[in-house]
């Protein structure tokens, strides 16, 4: 975990998580978007960039571990940096938000889903619905490519099963996507305005449509307070991140909802991940007292379940509050 915190911070600051595409760093994301400069000016939040365990740099966002609620995987890990931000550093709770591009756009995506008490809103941008990665592997050719269709209700009901039993409020979320991409096929834009409105109980032909917003060739489409998606026509995956529009969207700046003047910070070009030979399909369940599956936690601050791994994964620490059952 990789904390931005600007000088002359105000108490109990909102925080937002920034998390990076594939093949990408903490240190890229920080460096290539300008969440860190606006916090320099606004004093009002702070940052949390993670940086995917991976080798490849993408976030796990398909095992069954990482989309459900203290399940395990990348997600479960991400939630613990909020909440040692928010019991070290005095973050207010009711004011984390949360970001990313490509991979880091789809774990925004799963954290909606399978964590809602935990965040107040998001934006993904240029990312894939919630469990369009679902299976065995890092990659799904079939979602990236455009081939996976559902219904709106089949979406939201994937989005339910993310935290069984929830009752309470999703994060309002942001969708963005360009009409050019190639990486993460456009149609996974439509399916996630199925997904997300379906969720919300709006209905899927937009209430409000703002042309050339917040870019020109770029179309806001507001389907109520708490979704909205923009595409931005013949824009490719490098989608350039708007983060006074963000900010405004979280509501640390303007008016939530109306359109500010833009910051465009064009990312730094990613690609997926080469294709391999999937893994086995790996599930994580509550492990046994002999030790830990993996994805599973076994060990950090406060942990009080196993602290071992069953064979043959061994336990990594990924930070002092976090450790995890991965391959030798």
């Amino acid at each position: 975990m990789f904390v931005y915190r600007p000088s002359g911070l105000v108490a109990n600051p909102a925080l937002i998580v920034a998390m990076h595409y594939c093949t990408g760093t903490a240190q890229a994301y920080f460096s290539g978007t300008n969440y860190a400069n606006l916090a320099d000016q606004l004093k009002t939040f702070m940052l949390i960039y993670p940086d995917a365990p991976d080798s490849g740099g993408c976030w796990d966002v398909h095992s069954t571990g990482t989309l459900t609620h203290n399940g395990g995987g990348d997600s479960i890990a991400i939630v613990a940096q909020v909440k040692y931000a928010i019991a070290n550093y005095g973050v207010d709770s009711s004011r984390v938000f949360m970001t990313g591009t490509s991979s880091g756009a789809m774990m925004t995506n799963v954290l909606a889903g399978a964590y809602p008490d935990v965040f107040k809103a998001g934006a993904a941008f240029a990312g894939v619905p919630y469990a369009c990665f679902a299976g065995a592997g890092m990659w799904n050719n079939e979602c990236a490519n455009g081939q996976t269709t559902k219904t709106a209700q089949q979406w939201g009901d994937l989005v339910r099963t993310g935290y069984p039993g929830y009752t309470g409020p999703y994060p309002k979320l942001q969708i963005w996507q360009g009409t050019a991409d190639t990486t993460l096929n456009y149609h996974n834009f439509g399916e996630g305005v199925k997904q997300w409105t379906n969720v919300f109980g709006y209905a899927t032909t937009g209430a409000t449509v703002q042309t050339n917003s917040p870019l020109n060739g770029w179309t806001r489409t507001i389907y109520g307070p708490n979704f909205q998606a923009i595409s931005a026509q013949g824009v490719d995956h490098n989608i350039p991140v708007q983060a006074n529009d963000v900010l405004n969207w979280f509501g640390i700046t303007g008016n939530q909802g109306t359109t500010p003047p833009p910051v465009t910070t064009p990312p730094p070009v990613t690609t997926p991940p080469p294709v391999t030979t999937p893994p086995p399909v790996t599930t994580t369940t509550t492990a046994p007292a002999a030790g830990q599956t993996q994805w599973g936690q076994c060990g950090g601050q406060g942990w009080t379940g196993p602290t071992t791994c069953v064979a043959p994964f061994v336990c990594k620490v990924s930070n002092q509050w976090f450790s995890q059952c991965l391959a030798a």
